[in-house]
C-alpha cells in the first residue's frame, strides 16, 4: 500500500475514542485498510506508512494483546512505540492529564492510552494536538471491537443483517459491541443478568445508531433466547480488572451465562465464537467451545494487530 493510495483525508489527526464517533463508511474503510495491511504483511510486503513517527503508549492498566499489538504494529508501519507504564509517568498524580497531553503532543505523533477512567481519555484528547487512541477504558473497548468486526467479515463475508449475541457482563465490551454492531447494521442482542446490564445511556445511543444504519440493538436477561439463531456468539470474563472483590458475587449472578455446547446448539450451525481474551475457561466459556471448530478467538486476537495498524496508519 503506497502512502498516496491511503485515503487519510477523513481520518488524519482524528481521535479514535469510540466507534460511535465514526460513520458506517468510515468504519468499513478502516476494516478494508486493516485487511489490506494484513494481506501485505502475510505476503512479506513492507508498508512503512508511519516511517519516522512515534506513538506514546500509556498503560495504567496492564495488558498482553494491547501492548504487543500496538508495539509490533508501529514497528511494522515503520514507526516507533514508546511504552509508558503507570510507574514511568505521573499521569493524573504528580502531573495533570492536561500537562501530560501538551508535553507529549510536542514530542510524539500519537498517544494510545489504556486506563480505567474514560474521563481521563477524554481529557487527554481535549488537551492533545495529536491523535489519541483509546486502547481500553472501563466504559469502552473500541480497538477490540474493530478487530472483532474484521474477524466476522473474514469468516462471514458480510456484517449487515447478521445476528450477534453477547452473553455476559454489560461492560466495556458490551458497550463497544453495541456501537460497532449498530453502525454496521447487525442485529445485536446483549444478554446480561439484572444489575449487570449495559449503561442505559450507551444503549440509547447504540439504538439510535442502529436505527440510522439498518441495525438492531436489544438488551435481554435470557442467554438462551439471545443465542437462538445467532451467527456470532461473544462473551467476556465475568469480573474485569479492578473488580476482584466482586468475583464471588459475580460468579453467582452469572451462573447460566456461559457459552458451552448447549448454547452452540441454539445458534446457527455455522456460528462463530468470539472472546477478547484472557478467558476464564470453565466460567464464561468452556474449554470445549474455545478449542472447538466454531471458535475463531485466535484469529480475533491476531486481528488486533491488523485493525490497530489501520487506525494508526489513518489517524497518525
Amino acid at each position: 500500500m503506497e502512502m498516496k493510495s491511503l485515503d487519510k483525508g477523513r481520518f488524519q489527526g482524528k481521535d479514535f475514542i469510540s466507534l460511535h464517533d465514526f460513520t458506517q463508511d468510515e468504519l468499513m474503510y478502516m476494516l478494508q485498510v486493516g485487511r489490506q495491511l494484513k494481506a501485505e504483511q502475510k505476503a512479506g510486503v513492507p508498508h512503512p506508512i508511519l516511517q519516522g513517527k512515534t506513538l506514546a503508549m500509556i498503560f495504567t492498566k496492564s495488558s498482553t494483546r494491547t501492548r504487543v499489538s500496538f508495539e509490533v504494529g508501529m514497528f511494522q508501519l515503520g514507526g516507533h512505540a514508546l511504552f509508558l507504564s503507570a510507574r514511568d509517568i505521573q499521569l493524573g498524580r504528580g502531573e495533570t492529564i492536561a500537562d501530560t497531553a501538551r508535553v507529549l503532543s510536542r514530542m510524539v505523533d500519537g498517544i494510545m492510552i489504556r486506563t480505567y477512567s474514560h474521563q481521563e481519555v477524554l481529557e487527554l484528547a481535549e488537551f492533545s494536538t495529536i491523535p489519541v487512541i483509546n486502547g481500553l477504558t472501563d466504559l469502552l473497548h473500541p480497538t477490540q471491537v474493530l478487530a472483532d468486526l474484521m474477524t466476522i467479515l473474514e469468516h462471514k463475508g458480510r456484517l449487515a443483517g447478521l445476528k450477534m449475541a453477547y452473553i455476559g457482563d454489560g461492560n466495556n465490551m458490551a458497550h463497544s459491541l453495541m456501537f460497532g454492531g449498530a453502525k454496521m447494521g447487525l442485529h445485536v442482542v446483549i444478554a446480561s443478568p439484572d444489575g449487570y446490564q449495559p449503561k442505559p445511556e450507551i444503549t440509547a445511543l447504540a439504538q439510535a445508531d442502529a436505527k440510522a444504519n439498518g441495525g438492531y440493538v436489544e438488551i435481554v436477561t435470557d442467554p438462551l433466547a439471545a443465542a437462538a439463531g445467532a451467527d456470532v456468539l461473544v462473551t467476556d470474563v465475568w469480573a474485569s480488572m479492578g473488580q476482584e472483590e466482586e468475583v464471588a458475587a459475580r460468579r453467582e449472578a452469572f451462573a447460566g451465562y456461559q457459552i458451552n455446547s448447549e448454547t452452540l446448539k441454539l445458534a446457527n450451525r455455522d456460528a462463530i465464537v468470539l472472546h477478547c481474551l484472557p478467558a476464564h475457561r470453565g466460567e464464561e466459556i468452556t474449554d470445549e467451545v474455545i478449542e472447538g471448530a466454531h471458535s475463531v478467538v485466535f484469529d480475533e486476537a491476531e486481528n488486533r494487530l491488523h485493525a490497530q495498524k489501520a487506525i494508526m496508519a489513518l489517524v497518525m
